[in-house]
């Protein structure tokens, strides 16, 4: 039986890259779902954090969206059934 090597790698590397951009899409919705970080003298007003709240909120709901998509495309190459 003879193997491909070359493909062998290229899954592989496709994989890694993958995972890695879906787990780095994904730390970025969960950061900016996460409060803003200020030092303890620095406050600002209550406005400002508040503003920005829908924007944080919109990106990390984008960001969960795009990984929920590559996962949804993921089982759609393996499993037979959904194609």
């Amino acid at each position: 039986m003879a193997s491909n090597w070359s493909s062998l790698g290229e899954v592989a590397l496709i994989g890694v890259g993958a995972t890695v951009g879906i787990v780095t899409v994904f730390s970025l919705g969960v950061r900016a779902l996460a409060p803003p970080e200020v030092p303890s003298g620095d406050m600002p007003a209550g406005d400002d954090v508040e503003r920005s709240a829908p924007l944080r909120k919109a990106v990390a709901a984008l960001c969960f969206t795009a990984c929920a998509g590559a996962v949804a495309y993921g089982l759609c190459l393996m499993v037979p059934a959904l194609r």
